[in-house]
Protein backbone atom coordinates (compact mmCIF):
# COMPACT_ATOMS: atom_id res chain seq x y z
CA UNK A 1 0.00 0.00 0.00
CA UNK A 2 1.23 3.73 -0.84
CA UNK A 3 1.59 5.79 2.10
CA UNK A 4 -1.29 8.37 2.26
CA UNK A 5 -4.70 9.01 0.61
CA UNK A 6 -4.82 12.10 -2.03
CA UNK A 7 -8.18 14.76 -1.62
CA UNK A 8 -8.84 16.86 -3.54
CA UNK A 9 -11.94 19.37 -2.88
CA UNK A 10 -13.01 22.34 -0.89
CA UNK A 11 -12.03 23.71 1.91
CA UNK A 12 -13.56 26.91 3.44
CA UNK A 13 -14.38 29.05 6.45
CA UNK A 14 -17.59 28.81 7.93
CA UNK A 15 -19.85 30.76 10.30
CA UNK A 16 -22.41 28.95 11.70
CA UNK A 17 -25.73 30.21 13.44
CA UNK A 18 -28.04 28.45 15.51
CA UNK A 19 -31.52 29.05 14.75
CA UNK A 20 -34.70 27.53 16.80
CA UNK A 21 -36.36 27.76 13.29
CA UNK A 22 -35.18 28.24 9.84
CA UNK A 23 -36.19 32.07 9.03
CA UNK A 24 -39.78 32.07 7.56
CA UNK A 25 -39.70 33.87 3.56
CA UNK A 26 -40.50 37.63 4.95
CA UNK A 27 -38.67 40.27 6.64
CA UNK A 28 -38.58 40.21 10.10
CA UNK A 29 -36.28 40.06 12.99
CA UNK A 30 -34.87 36.32 14.79
CA UNK A 31 -32.16 36.12 17.57
CA UNK A 32 -29.83 33.03 17.17
CA UNK A 33 -28.92 30.86 20.52
CA UNK A 34 -25.65 30.87 19.71
CA UNK A 35 -22.99 30.85 16.78
CA UNK A 36 -19.16 29.73 16.11
CA UNK A 37 -16.51 30.09 13.70
CA UNK A 38 -14.72 27.26 12.12
CA UNK A 39 -13.29 25.03 9.05
CA UNK A 40 -15.58 23.88 6.57
CA UNK A 41 -15.53 21.83 3.44
CA UNK A 42 -16.56 18.05 2.41
CA UNK A 43 -13.01 17.78 1.43
CA UNK A 44 -11.47 19.79 4.71
CA UNK A 45 -13.72 17.37 6.69
CA UNK A 46 -12.60 14.06 4.82
CA UNK A 47 -8.86 14.84 5.70
CA UNK A 48 -9.09 15.97 9.24
CA UNK A 49 -10.70 12.66 10.49
CA UNK A 50 -8.48 10.45 8.24
CA UNK A 51 -5.76 12.40 9.79
CA UNK A 52 -6.93 11.45 13.27
CA UNK A 53 -7.33 8.12 12.68
CA UNK A 54 -3.54 8.11 11.75
CA UNK A 55 -4.07 7.51 8.23
CA UNK A 56 -1.46 9.94 6.38
CA UNK A 57 -3.37 12.75 4.17
CA UNK A 58 -2.47 15.20 1.21
CA UNK A 59 -5.56 17.89 0.78
CA UNK A 60 -5.31 19.65 -2.43
CA UNK A 61 -7.64 22.54 -2.31
CA UNK A 62 -7.81 26.36 -3.21
CA UNK A 63 -7.15 28.98 -0.58
CA UNK A 64 -7.47 32.51 -0.71
CA UNK A 65 -4.44 34.56 0.12
CA UNK A 66 -6.14 35.96 2.94
CA UNK A 67 -6.92 35.91 6.90
CA UNK A 68 -9.63 33.06 6.33
CA UNK A 69 -7.13 30.97 3.88
CA UNK A 70 -4.15 30.95 6.77
CA UNK A 71 -6.95 30.41 9.44
CA UNK A 72 -8.00 27.08 7.03
CA UNK A 73 -4.39 26.02 6.80
CA UNK A 74 -2.78 26.41 10.07
CA UNK A 75 -5.76 24.50 11.48
CA UNK A 76 -5.48 21.74 9.02
CA UNK A 77 -1.62 21.24 9.16
CA UNK A 78 -2.04 21.65 12.76
CA UNK A 79 -3.53 18.11 12.70
CA UNK A 80 -1.41 16.60 10.55
CA UNK A 81 -3.23 17.05 7.27
CA UNK A 82 -0.26 17.92 4.39
CA UNK A 83 -1.24 20.83 2.18
CA UNK A 84 -1.23 21.38 -1.52
CA UNK A 85 -3.46 24.28 -1.61
CA UNK A 86 -3.25 26.92 -4.63
CA UNK A 87 -3.49 30.15 -2.91
CA UNK A 88 -5.17 33.00 -5.13
CA UNK A 89 -9.03 35.10 -5.15
CA UNK A 90 -10.19 34.99 -1.76
CA UNK A 91 -11.44 31.87 0.43
CA UNK A 92 -14.11 30.19 0.27
CA UNK A 93 -16.29 31.12 3.03
CA UNK A 94 -20.01 30.07 3.91
CA UNK A 95 -22.59 31.09 6.68
CA UNK A 96 -24.86 28.20 7.55
CA UNK A 97 -28.08 28.45 9.52
CA UNK A 98 -29.00 25.80 11.41
CA UNK A 99 -31.83 23.71 13.91
CA UNK A 100 -31.62 21.47 16.68
CA UNK A 101 -33.43 19.33 13.89
CA UNK A 102 -30.12 19.68 11.61
CA UNK A 103 -32.13 21.62 9.03
CA UNK A 104 -29.33 23.82 7.48
CA UNK A 105 -29.18 26.26 5.05
CA UNK A 106 -26.05 27.01 3.41
CA UNK A 107 -25.09 30.88 2.26
CA UNK A 108 -22.02 31.19 -0.08
CA UNK A 109 -20.64 34.17 1.18
CA UNK A 110 -17.08 34.10 -1.47
CA UNK A 111 -16.22 30.72 -3.37
CA UNK A 112 -12.92 29.67 -4.43
CA UNK A 113 -11.11 30.91 -7.76
CA UNK A 114 -10.74 27.41 -9.81
CA UNK A 115 -9.17 28.97 -12.83
CA UNK A 116 -5.25 28.66 -13.94
CA UNK A 117 -3.38 25.41 -13.71
CA UNK A 118 -3.29 22.69 -11.31
CA UNK A 119 0.25 22.69 -8.83
CA UNK A 120 2.81 20.28 -10.63
CA UNK A 121 2.85 18.48 -7.11
CA UNK A 122 -0.66 17.32 -7.59
CA UNK A 123 -0.52 14.80 -10.27
CA UNK A 124 2.56 13.68 -8.49
CA UNK A 125 0.73 12.84 -5.28
CA UNK A 126 -2.14 11.23 -7.00
CA UNK A 127 -0.11 8.74 -9.24
CA UNK A 128 1.68 7.19 -5.03
CA UNK A 129 -1.49 7.18 -3.32
CA UNK A 130 -3.39 4.14 -1.88
CA UNK A 131 -6.73 6.03 -2.87
CA UNK A 132 -8.28 8.94 -4.45
CA UNK A 133 -10.47 11.03 -3.23
CA UNK A 134 -12.33 13.21 -5.64
CA UNK A 135 -14.83 15.47 -4.06
CA UNK A 136 -17.68 17.67 -6.45
CA UNK A 137 -15.26 20.35 -7.26
CA UNK A 138 -14.33 22.27 -10.83
CA UNK A 139 -10.52 20.66 -10.39
CA UNK A 140 -11.52 17.42 -9.12
CA UNK A 141 -13.55 16.76 -12.27
CA UNK A 142 -9.77 17.69 -13.98
CA UNK A 143 -7.99 15.42 -12.22
CA UNK A 144 -10.51 12.64 -13.09
CA UNK A 145 -8.81 11.47 -16.35
CA UNK A 146 -5.21 11.23 -14.62
CA UNK A 147 -6.72 9.32 -11.65
CA UNK A 148 -8.06 6.57 -14.35
CA UNK A 149 -4.70 6.68 -15.87
CA UNK A 150 -2.82 6.04 -12.92
CA UNK A 151 -5.32 2.89 -11.88
CA UNK A 152 -5.74 4.37 -8.49
CA UNK A 153 -9.02 3.55 -7.02
CA UNK A 154 -10.95 6.22 -6.95
CA UNK A 155 -13.55 7.28 -4.20
CA UNK A 156 -16.38 9.97 -4.41
CA UNK A 157 -19.11 11.74 -2.27
CA UNK A 158 -22.20 12.79 -4.54
CA UNK A 159 -23.88 14.49 -1.67
CA UNK A 160 -27.45 14.59 -2.41
CA UNK A 161 -27.12 13.55 -6.26
CA UNK A 162 -30.82 12.97 -7.96
CA UNK A 163 -29.39 10.72 -10.60
CA UNK A 164 -29.86 13.13 -13.50
CA UNK A 165 -27.06 16.00 -12.31
CA UNK A 166 -24.37 16.24 -16.06
CA UNK A 167 -21.78 18.11 -13.09
CA UNK A 168 -22.32 15.00 -10.91
CA UNK A 169 -22.13 12.44 -13.59
CA UNK A 170 -18.56 12.03 -14.43
CA UNK A 171 -17.69 11.58 -10.90
CA UNK A 172 -19.86 8.45 -10.93
CA UNK A 173 -18.75 6.81 -14.17
CA UNK A 174 -15.11 7.31 -12.73
CA UNK A 175 -15.43 6.08 -8.82
CA UNK A 176 -14.85 2.43 -7.95
CA UNK A 177 -16.44 3.68 -4.46
CA UNK A 178 -19.33 5.95 -4.67
CA UNK A 179 -21.15 7.56 -1.10
CA UNK A 180 -24.45 9.46 -1.13
CA UNK A 181 -27.39 10.38 1.43
CA UNK A 182 -30.96 10.31 0.36
CA UNK A 183 -31.94 13.52 0.40
CA UNK A 184 -31.91 13.93 -3.39
CA UNK A 185 -33.87 10.30 -4.79
CA UNK A 186 -37.14 9.32 -3.24
CA UNK A 187 -35.48 5.85 -4.04
CA UNK A 188 -32.20 5.46 -3.24
CA UNK A 189 -31.59 1.62 -3.48
CA UNK A 190 -32.78 1.86 -7.44
CA UNK A 191 -30.31 4.58 -7.80
CA UNK A 192 -27.71 2.58 -5.95
CA UNK A 193 -28.03 -0.51 -8.39
CA UNK A 194 -27.92 1.89 -11.50
CA UNK A 195 -24.31 2.74 -9.99
CA UNK A 196 -23.56 -0.82 -9.49
CA UNK A 197 -24.48 -1.93 -12.86
CA UNK A 198 -22.18 1.08 -14.15
CA UNK A 199 -18.71 0.08 -12.71
CA UNK A 200 -18.99 0.84 -8.70
CA UNK A 201 -17.73 -1.71 -6.84
CA UNK A 202 -19.47 -0.38 -3.99
CA UNK A 203 -22.07 2.59 -3.11
CA UNK A 204 -22.91 3.72 0.12
CA UNK A 205 -25.98 5.79 1.14
CA UNK A 206 -26.46 7.18 4.68
CA UNK A 207 -29.77 7.90 5.77
CA UNK A 208 -29.26 10.32 8.77
CA UNK A 209 -30.54 8.80 12.27
CA UNK A 210 -32.09 5.84 9.85
CA UNK A 211 -28.09 4.48 9.73
CA UNK A 212 -26.81 3.72 6.20
CA UNK A 213 -27.04 1.06 3.53
CA UNK A 214 -24.54 -0.33 1.22
CA UNK A 215 -24.42 -2.18 -2.22
CA UNK A 216 -21.38 -4.62 -3.72
CA UNK A 217 -20.93 -7.63 -5.60
CA UNK A 218 -22.05 -9.64 -2.47
CA UNK A 219 -25.66 -8.05 -2.02
CA UNK A 220 -27.03 -5.25 0.46
CA UNK A 221 -25.22 -4.51 3.90
CA UNK A 222 -27.04 -2.24 6.40
CA UNK A 223 -25.85 -0.33 9.79
CA UNK A 224 -27.68 1.11 12.19
CA UNK A 225 -26.91 4.62 13.41
CA UNK A 226 -24.60 4.72 16.45
CA UNK A 227 -26.72 6.88 19.22
CA UNK A 228 -25.28 10.09 20.35
CA UNK A 229 -26.99 12.99 21.91
CA UNK A 230 -26.24 15.71 18.81
CA UNK A 231 -24.34 18.95 18.77
CA UNK A 232 -24.21 19.96 15.14
CA UNK A 233 -24.96 17.92 11.98
CA UNK A 234 -21.76 19.47 10.33
CA UNK A 235 -19.86 17.00 8.87
CA UNK A 236 -21.10 13.90 10.00
CA UNK A 237 -21.38 12.51 6.13
CA UNK A 238 -17.62 13.64 5.92
CA UNK A 239 -16.65 11.52 9.31
CA UNK A 240 -18.78 8.68 7.81
CA UNK A 241 -16.88 8.45 5.07
CA UNK A 242 -13.51 8.91 6.25
CA UNK A 243 -13.96 5.80 8.91
CA UNK A 244 -15.20 3.42 6.00
CA UNK A 245 -12.15 4.48 3.95
CA UNK A 246 -9.86 3.83 7.21
CA UNK A 247 -11.32 0.66 8.16
CA UNK A 248 -11.26 -0.45 4.44
CA UNK A 249 -7.30 0.14 3.97
CA UNK A 250 -6.67 -1.05 7.24
CA UNK A 251 -8.43 -4.69 5.52
CA UNK A 252 -11.73 -5.08 7.36
CA UNK A 253 -14.94 -6.38 5.49
CA UNK A 254 -17.70 -4.31 4.51
CA UNK A 255 -20.38 -4.51 7.46
CA UNK A 256 -16.78 -3.70 9.79
CA UNK A 257 -16.33 -0.82 7.79
CA UNK A 258 -20.08 0.51 8.04
CA UNK A 259 -19.85 -0.20 11.94
CA UNK A 260 -16.45 2.17 11.75
CA UNK A 261 -17.87 4.71 9.53
CA UNK A 262 -21.29 4.94 12.21
CA UNK A 263 -19.08 5.38 15.07
CA UNK A 264 -17.16 8.02 13.03
CA UNK A 265 -20.25 9.92 12.25
CA UNK A 266 -21.00 10.03 15.92
CA UNK A 267 -18.15 11.40 17.15
CA UNK A 268 -18.80 14.34 14.42
CA UNK A 269 -21.86 14.96 16.24
CA UNK A 270 -20.53 15.91 19.07
CA UNK A 271 -19.15 18.99 18.68
CA UNK A 272 -19.72 22.20 16.46
CA UNK A 273 -16.48 21.24 14.23
CA UNK A 274 -16.05 19.06 11.68
CA UNK A 275 -13.74 16.56 14.16
CA UNK A 276 -13.26 17.09 17.81
CA UNK A 277 -9.80 17.64 17.40
CA UNK A 278 -10.59 21.14 16.43
CA UNK A 279 -12.71 22.11 19.63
Amino acid sequence: MSDHVFISGPASWNQIVYLDHLPEPRPHMQFATSHVETIGGTSAGKALNLAAAGIPVVLHTILGADDAGERVGARLEAVGVELIAERRGTTECHLNLMTPAGERVSLYLDTADASGEIDARVEASLSTASAAVLDLSERSRALLPAARRSGIEIWTDLHDYDGASEFHAPFAAAAARIFLNADGTDDHRTLMRRLVENGATTVVCTLGAEGAVALDADGWHEVRATPVEVVDTNGAGDAFFAGFLVATLRGAPIDDALSAASVSAAAALTTHHLHPSLA
